[in-house]
């Protein structure tokens, strides 16, 4: 089993701001129930403080508490049940639609010039990394790693072992830094990992704070505990995370212009969505995909996979990803490489979903299929499975004949 954290402070959020939506502004006599709920809030983070001494989400959550109780006038002796769950009014989404010019990025940075250009990353299954410039890669990574890190955000994922002993790893746990910008958002964060994917971020609100732009920060619910929506308006950007089965997924839509926001580019160091996944980290997938054919299952190099708890043969695997993947693309190689591999049926919707994100977020609809590349393209070219390496050396060869 995937190893997970004891750390239960996502749990004490979401139940504190299942308890409080539509209070933000609180009447005189609504506030002994906000109260109650902040003490219950504060009780439930002490119940998970030994195991979250080294989160940064369990103290950001314990100053809130402090600071909230102070504003409110709420004791700390009182009663702590949860008061029943409370719905939004109509028309109460706890935002501004007055959000100020700059906190559109689409209004403001490209007022009196041409649209911006949209890039794409994604994230899903054992993992597979499609980068911003429509390179696909398969890799291990395991641990943390920087998906995106540039002047407006950070992105890290964790990705764990999906069977002990294996080097198939997925992801486990995500965590989104939005940063503090003019008058748009308070620094924000989201956080979200196995068995946990709140519709809020971990101060529990749902949007970007006091500042007059707040609106222009916004988490959406999609499906309860399955697919949560961030618009962040004031820098033209759309994440979507997912939770399917036990593991993560992640997709995201940014202009080119905030991709490349940083201070120093040379010295940024990894970040994959960019960058790739470092080469000693890629997993030779045309390679692998010869032995899932042949041997029925995926071997690595190095140590065999251990027997996943449900065997796919290479043709069932290939008969089940067709279910929802009727092109062969790698997403459709992803989807097979994966079943063989861990034997988890989750990860056939993994690759489905990730495929819907990128029919969403995607700007090029003629870029949404990727193919297997031969090593004689160069990465802004791709070219049909199964087309052979030496083929494409005559073909250039002949042209260059023909030029002469």
């Amino acid at each position: 089993p995937a190893v997970t954290s004891p750390c239960k402070i996502l749990k004490c959020n979401s139940e504190f701001w299942a308890a409080t939506s539509g209070s933000h502004h609180l009447g005189a006599e609504e506030a002994p129930e906000f109260c109650t709920a902040l003490r219950a809030y504060a009780h439930c983070t002490r119940r998970t403080a030994r195991t979250c001494r080294g989160d940064l989400a369990y103290h950001s959550a314990v100053h809130g508490i402090d600071d909230l109780m102070v504003q409110h006038n709420c004791s700390k002796d009182g009663p702590t049940s949860q008061p029943r769950l409370r719905t939004l009014p109509p028309g109460d989404s706890q935002e501004r639609s007055d959000s100020p010019e700059i906190c559109h990025y689409e209004k403001s940075f490209h007022k009196h010039s041409a649209a911006p250009n949209y890039t794409h990353c994604g994230l899903f299954g054992d993992p597979h990394l499609r980068t911003f410039t429509d390179t696909f890669q398969t890799c291990k990574v395991q641990g943390a790693w920087p998906l995106i890190d540039n002047n407006y955000l950070n992105v890290q994922v964790t990705n764990t072992p999906v069977l002990p002993g294996s080097s198939a790893t997925a992801t486990s746990k995500l965590t989104i830094i939005f940063k503090s910008f003019q008058e748009c958002v308070d620094q924000k964060v989201y956080q979200a990992e196995m068995d946990e994917l709140p519709a809020a971020f971990v101060d529990g609100s749902k949007n970007g704070g006091d500042k007059h732009g707040a609106n222009s920060l916004k988490i959406t619910e999609k499906v309860s505990g399955q697919h949560i929506e961030i618009q962040a308006k004031y820098i033209g950007t759309t994440i979507v995370v997912r939770q399917v089965g036990r593991y993560l997924t992640f997709a995201v839509r940014m202009p080119e212009e905030v991709v490349n926001a940083v201070e120093d580019r040379d010295s940024q160091g990894l970040y994959l969505c960019l960058r790739g996944c470092p080469l000693n980290q890629q997993i030779d997938f045309q390679t692998i995909r010869s032995a899932q054919a042949t041997e029925g299952r995926a071997r690595r190099k190095g140590p065999s996979l251990p027997a996943p708890p449900e065997a796919f043969t290479y043709e069932t695997a290939t008969a089940k990803c067709r279910e929802k993947l009727p092109v062969e693309d790698l997403y459709f190689q992803s989807c097979v490489f994966d079943l063989l591999t861990t034997g988890d049926v989750n990860f056939m919707l993994a690759a489905y979903y990730a495929f819907e994100d990128v029919k969403m977020l995607h700007s090029n609809k003629d870029k949404l299929h990727l193919y297997e590349r031969t090593r004689d393209l160069s990465p802004g070219n791709t070219a049909p499975t199964g087309t052979h390496p030496t083929l494409w050396v005559a073909l250039l060869c002949l042209c260059w004949l023909c030029l002469l």
